[in-house]
């Protein structure tokens, strides 16, 4: 029997260990929810901070790519006003654009029609913020799972890494399938994170069908990681699990067949012929015997990394790391103590789209900003897995690690600098490209009171920078002058009413289109029959004007300026200039600064 404990002194100070304060579990759970909720804030707050990041590009962001204007704009143009220019991929003959995705824009843009105060211009824009909406509710439904499978610190991150980025200023409302593909994936990655409730495997498959079969194929291979890690945990399990994940899995796959039907039937009426688009896109770009996609252009390996450094900045670089960053945590350092084998394949997973997508694309030799698009919130993804990897590591205070010697102060404000140089150097980069490159949806601004019915605006060397028909008033028709470019330029829908007499142009065989990109000289007119002109001039280029592209509006005989807007001279900007927004003060060197031509309309004389 143990000796009864004598009772201490009277006055006397009782031992140390007896001072220790009992903590109630809750007041522990208590005190981790509050530094959590310091990181959480409220569904509806994400999706604005989203909303006003995507409408400033909704109303400021230049057209980035030629394609987007002729081979969507123009088709929604036709499809709404009954005219436009068309490009080879709508021919009947070839098929590998998909009406469906049209109409689907079609029907916003319409709306705008009935609304008060309605234009054309006002149309683009409309089209534009609904874009910035359904991105917005995308993003925020990942932000979300992100918040609920990771932690909301990863949310915070992956909002900074969206908004402040270049990038999203892109993609965000880009009528391209890539952008579109985008959107579908970042539901279809939510519903794939989000455990809670049961596993949305069908779900989140259907959602990257849409994706791909409505915009663009191969954006449904991002889906690829995560059906994967449902065929392992079900490999593992008992037969009855096995079965519902046979059994989810073929329900996805059965939306996206139902999606590729329901996409032919409305292609079999726009075509007169059955069509499955989307295996018209896979086999140009994978199977063509007439040289694909290459020939537009080919790219060296280092394109997309270029690219991203500069539409990502510092998150480009955190996304980069972030695998090997957590192979070193969890192998190296072993600090994933209370990370079971299940939540560290999740979090692999998770990382994996990103890697998967920037190798394959890399591997292509045709390469494109936009074919990045679908990757963008992955990357925002993994960058801020990192970040959050690094902030925790930069953040332990414990006096015995090098680290822990850094004082609080130092550690805050080199993360706050970083953060802030991040998005300084975003927004100087958004900036740029604003003033740069506005002229274009500027310029057509005084047809809407000097333009008349009939009249045409042609383009030479510009071509490639026309923002639509849009931009043109009611009935006022592109066309195109001869100029020193000698690849196949886009058409125009037929106008004619046979049929059923709706949009006859989608079905009848256009002329002078094919799918080499050679030069048809049928699309060009007569320099006399052009009433407007667009042409830019550059006066720090040295080139002689040739006879196909002369300085119009030097013969000051023939044509007078309308409105000219400043545009940014890339081919004698210095590079830093032109990927960052440099004011053009006295106290910077001229060499350093900004060259500028400017973008004009011009108007033919009588």
């Amino acid at each position: 029997m143990a000796p009864k404990a004598k009772p201490a002194p009277k006055g006397a100070t009782p031992p140390v260990h007896q001072k220790k304060e009992f903590v109630h579990p809750s007041a522990k759970h208590a005190r981790k929810q509050a530094i959590k909720d310091a990181f959480a804030i409220e569904p509806i707050s994400a999706f604005y901070i989203f909303l006003g990041a995507n409408a400033i590009a909704a109303l400021f962001s230049p057209i980035q790519d030629c394609d987007e204007t002729f081979n969507y704009w123009e088709p929604t143009h036709y499809i709404s006003h009954g005219y436009g220019l068309q490009t080879w991929e709508y021919s009947p003959d070839y098929a590998i654009r998909s009406w469906l995705y049209i109409i689907l824009h079609a029907i916003p843009a319409n709306i705008r029609r009935v609304l008060p105060r309605s234009n054309k211009v006002a149309e683009f824009y409309f089209l534009r913020y609904i874009l910035a909406f359904l991105c917005a509710f995308a993003q925020t439904l990942m932000w979300r799972a992100i918040c609920l499978a990771l932690s909301p610190r990863v949310g915070i991150f992956f909002i900074l890494a969206i908004v402040s980025s270049p990038g999203n200023f892109h993609s965000s409302t880009a009528f391209l399938p890539s952008s579109f593909a985008m959107y579908m994936g970042m539901i279809g990655a939510a519903a794939f994170i989000n455990w809670r409730g049961g596993l949305k495997t069908s779900q989140a498959m259907f959602w990257f069908a849409v994706g791909g079969v409505f915009g663009w194929p191969f954006a449904a291979a991002l889906c690829a990681p995560f059906v994967l890690e449902e065929i392992f945990f079900a490999s593992l399990s008992d037969k009855e699990r096995m079965f519902e994940a046979a059994h989810r899995l073929l329900r996805g796959f059965l939306s996206a067949v139902v999606l590729i039907t329901f996409d032919s039937v409305i292609n079999l009426y726009f075509y007169k012929k059955l069509e499955i688009v989307t295996w018209n896109i896979v086999k140009y770009n994978i199977f063509s015997k007439s040289g694909g996609p290459d020939l537009y252009g080919t790219e060296p390996w280092t394109f997309y990394f270029k690219n991203l450094l500069l539409n990502f900045n510092i998150w480009f670089i955190l996304a980069l790391i972030s695998l090997p960053l957590y192979l070193f945590q969890k192998v190296i350092l072993r600090r994933t103590a209370g990370e079971t084998f299940q939540s560290g394949l999740r979090t692999l997973v998770f990382l994996m789209p990103f890697y998967m997508w920037l190798a394959i694309f890399t591997l292509q030799p045709h390469k494109e900003e936009r074919f990045m698009y679908p990757a963008y919130p992955f990357l925002a993804l993994n960058a801020a897995l990192s970040f959050h990897t690094l902030l925790t590591f930069f953040g332990n205070a414990d006096p015995k690690t090098l680290v822990g010697k850094i004082p609080a102060k130092v550690k805050l404000f080199v993360v706050a600098a970083g953060l802030f140089g991040s998005a300084f150097i975003g927004l100087g980069r958004t900036w740029g490209l604003y003033t740069g490159y506005h002229a274009p949806l500027e310029v057509y601004e005084p047809l809407a009171t000097i333009g008349g019915l009939g009249d045409t605006v042609c383009f030479g060397k510009d071509w490639y920078r026309f923002p639509s028909s849009y931009f043109l008033p009611k009935d006022m028709h592109a066309k195109f002058v001869r100029s020193d470019f000698r690849g196949l330029l886009p058409g125009e829908f037929s106008e004619a009413r046979t049929g059923f007499g709706f949009w006859s142009g989608t079905w009848l065989p256009p002329i002078g289109l094919n799918d080499r990109n050679e030069e048809d000289p049928g699309k060009y007119v007569d320099l006399k029959t052009c009433v407007f002109l667009v042409d830019s001039q550059f006066p720090e280029r040295l080139e002689v004007p040739t006879p196909n592209e002369p300085n119009y509006a030097k013969d000051v005989n023939r044509w007078e300026e309308v409105k000219c807007v400043p545009f940014l001279d890339a081919e004698k900007t210095p590079f830093l200039a032109r990927a960052l927004w440099v004011p053009d003060w006295d106290i910077i060197p001229k060499n350093l600064r900004r060259k500028w031509g400017k973008h004009c309309l011009l108007k033919q004389k009588k």
